[in-house]
């Protein structure tokens, strides 16, 4: 299986590639035969929605949407509609909960925000949960979304994760009614740093593989658990 793109030096997974390899690497996890895995990569522009519906919430016809490139895919993960473009990176948990006293997936959940959290505090970036929203936010009126989360449990096997906005330009959340609330903003790592740069007169948004390392070590924390780090197609491309 092949990249569709690159961005810059970073290679793009096509979003039903990667749904696939999920599916194959949560059998993998059931065997026993890997690990806990954080599949960290991005896709090219493309509008997902979940198991529980969204696609109502696409703000264009579907053929003007596909007329800019963009790929329409209906995801196996929870939630609503959301945009996946370069820049924002994905971070894919196939994590086994079958252990006792794991098998709560509000607590995975809520410990997925916080590692989220905590990695964005290491940037100087006040994020945090809002009330009955899954995700993490930067607090403000409205409030501001910068990692939406939508995940699948199959025999307590987790699979898909977040998105993080990053350097991506945010555009394509306007095709949307991202994940179904109207009454809330979307921000990136880029855009909230260079707000406090502004204000503290300097700041701009870590190296890729820096931030990457910061997620993986504060996720890790946060679940209790090593986890293996796969990167862009390495998840494609696990031995079966």
């Amino acid at each position: 299986m092949s990249d569709v793109a690159t961005h810059g030096i970073r290679k793009l997974v096509d979003y039903q590639i990667a749904q696939e390899a999920q599916r194959a690497i949560v059998e993998l996890r059931r065997q026993g035969r890997v690990s806990d895995i954080l599949w960290l990569l991005e896709h090219p522009p493309t509008i997902t929605w979940g198991s529980s519906g969204g696609r109502e919430h696409l703000l264009l016809p579907e053929e003007t949407l596909r007329a800019r490139g963009i790929r329409l895919v209906p995801s196996e993960r929870g939630g609503d509609a959301t945009f996946h473009e370069p820049g924002q990176l994905v971070g894919y948990l196939i994590v086994d909960l079958r252990g006792e006293g794991d098998r709560d997936m509000h607590v995975y959940l809520r410990a997925v925000e916080e590692g989220l959290i905590r990695a964005l505090e290491q940037l100087g970036i006040r994020a945090e949960r809002v009330e009955g929203r899954t995700g993490v936010w930067v607090p403000g009126a409205p409030p501001r979304k910068i990692a939406a989360m939508g995940v699948r449990a199959k025999g307590w096997i987790t699979s898909h994760g977040f998105a993080l906005n990053v350097q991506n330009k945010l555009e394509g959340f306007g095709f949307v009614v991202p994940c179904g609330i109207p009454d809330a903003g979307v921000t990136s790592i880029e855009r909230e740093l260079a707000n406090l740069g502004r204000e503290l007169g300097g700041q701009s948004a870590p190296p890729w593989d820096e931030l990457e390392t910061r997620l993986h070590a504060e996720l890790s924390r946060a679940l209790r658990r090593p986890l293996r780090v796969l990167r862009g197609e390495e998840g494609c491309n696990i031995p079966r």
